[in-house]
């Protein structure tokens, strides 16, 4: 008798150790208060590739250290299938000269940097009269024509706003003011930065010039020196004001990139998985920690926070694109190359660290049962229910190719374009609370979504293998996620 109390008693204290070594799931609600609370994942990616890598220019050789830098930091985290998916890129580079003086009537240097796609001027530099237009509305007023051998000058009046919704309208001094300006004669171009803040950082970023149109050398000023050189203006009064401009950027032609890609995988592999983006380049001139270092870091988390909670029902499929910055080359790459493999939703972080204040949905009227239960699993952490269908972000191509479901997790972009493509991109501009709170909604709603059996877009049943799913609750059936 006494054998079998000891032997009892040893059984029950190695049971007792091996619970609290091996301890159960958490519930979604914990893993997401945890996040909310002590999360470090996030921060630990962001801190880690901006101090270990730095700038990640597309294309270049420190976009290459990134992505291995990445497949290391995640097969250290444990996730499965990671890889990269490599393409081909038009790469172009900024080169190290970036300057422009005022020469007339007020001589001084002004701050500015080039625009991505942006040409050389010839060595030295040119110098001409400037045509000061207060808007891209007024530059496309003018003739054909009146501006040959002459630089453009267009600004604007951007301002901060929560949803960063002027940056869409604002933005087109720099998405098609240097072909317009170049279809007129323009024998160059600067433009007031794209940004909110006042300090002499100017904000770089992509351009288009349309097809037949030679590129012209293109730059944005500091919005001090654009501001300084539109009080030039006024003081001129009448006499001409001219510029000495010197870019030296160059094309690389064709260089490799790619897509850094890593799963936790579901239980049941019928069901079309849970996609969940961001981009690890950056512009040359900063670390990328608003853009988007954070934003990769932050899915990263949710994404273990929610394998925390139990293997999940449907497969969480991380996407890390590349060459987002200079043309989305690694959401259309992937796009092409996984088309045909039907995704259930697509959800993007890249729009800086700073908390998430809305939800949006393209499924509110298709899948009302599953948007409302979104949106009130998050309403606890401050984020407000809407009625704006979502689109999804810059890297979510497939998603929108697919017609799938798409959600919007809209951060407060108030302080975004403070820092969007400046020097001042760094990592000390994360708030960690508010970094925590990313996580945490992103948590919740991965967690809800990756457990859900049903469609996601329409809430109808979806093809799966039977046994698997009447283990979860759901029906074999035929129809897409």
């Amino acid at each position: 008798m006494k054998n079998i109390a000891l032997a009892l008693a040893a059984f029950l204290l190695a049971a007792s150790l091996e619970a609290r070594e091996f301890p159960q799931p958490m519930t979604l609600e914990q893993a997401a208060d945890l996040a909310h609370d002590e999360d470090t994942i996030a921060w630990d990616f962001v801190e880690g590739i901006t101090t270990e890598v730095g700038p990640r220019q597309a294309g270049t050789e420190a976009e290459k250290r990134a992505r291995e830098w990445a497949v290391a930091w995640l097969e250290r985290q444990g996730f499965e299938n990671v890889a990269v998916e490599p393409f081909e890129m038009e790469t172009w580079v900024p080169g190290n000269i970036h300057r422009a003086q005022v020469t007339g009537p007020f001589p001084q240097h002004l701050v500015l940097q080039p625009l991505g796609n942006s040409a050389a001027t010839p060595e030295g530099g040119i110098e001409s009269e400037v045509v000061f237009f207060p808007s891209l509305a007024d530059l496309a007023e003018a003739p054909d024509g009146s501006l040959t051998g002459k630089i453009a000058f267009v600004s604007h009046e951007m301002r901060p706003s929560m949803d960063g919704s002027h940056y869409g309208y604002f933005g087109g001094a720099r998405f098609v003011g240097p072909g317009l300006a170049a279809s007129k004669g323009a024998s160059a171009i600067v433009i007031k930065s794209i940004g909110t803040d006042y300090h002499r950082n100017p904000h770089t970023g992509v351009i288009r010039f349309p097809e037949g149109v030679e590129p012209i050398p293109a730059a944005a000023l500091s919005v001090p020196d654009a501001e300084q050189l539109e009080r030039i203006f006024e003081r001129a009064d009448g006499e001409p004001v001219t510029l000495r401009l010197e870019l030296n950027p160059r094309r690389l032609g064709t260089t490799m990139s790619g897509n850094v890609v890593a799963e936790i995988v579901g239980r049941n592999p019928n069901l079309p998985p849970v996609l969940i983006a961001c981009h690890i380049d950056s512009w040359w001139n900063a670390p990328g920690a608003f853009d988007d270092g954070a934003g990769c870091g932050i899915i990263a988390a949710a994404a273990k926070n929610v394998e925390a909670t139990g293997k999940p029902l449907r497969t969480i499929r991380l996407l890390l694109a590349g060459a987002e910055e200079t043309g989305l080359w690694g959401s259309r790459a992937y796009s092409a190359a996984h088309l045909d493999e039907p995704i259930a939703v697509g959800i993007e972080s890249d729009f800086g660290a700073d908390r998430i204040w809305r939800f949006e949905s393209n499924f509110r009227e298709g899948n009302p049962d599953l948007h409302a239960k979104l949106a009130r699993a998050i309403a606890r952490f401050g984020v407000a229910d809407s009625s704006i269908v979502a689109t999804g972000g810059a890297d979510l191509n497939i998603a929108r190719d697919q017609e799938a479901a798409i959600i919007d997790l809209q951060q407060d972009g108030t302080r975004y374009f403070d820092l969007h493509h400046t020097p001042d991109d760094t990592l000390d501009k994360i708030d960690p609370a508010q970094l925590r709170q990313n996580v945490a909604v992103w948590t919740t709603v991965v967690g809800i979504l990756a457990n859900e059996p049903r469609s996601i877009k329409t809430g109808g049943v979806i093809p799966s293998a039977p046994a698997i799913m009447e283990e979860s609750g759901a029906f074999p059936s035929s129809g897409r996620s």
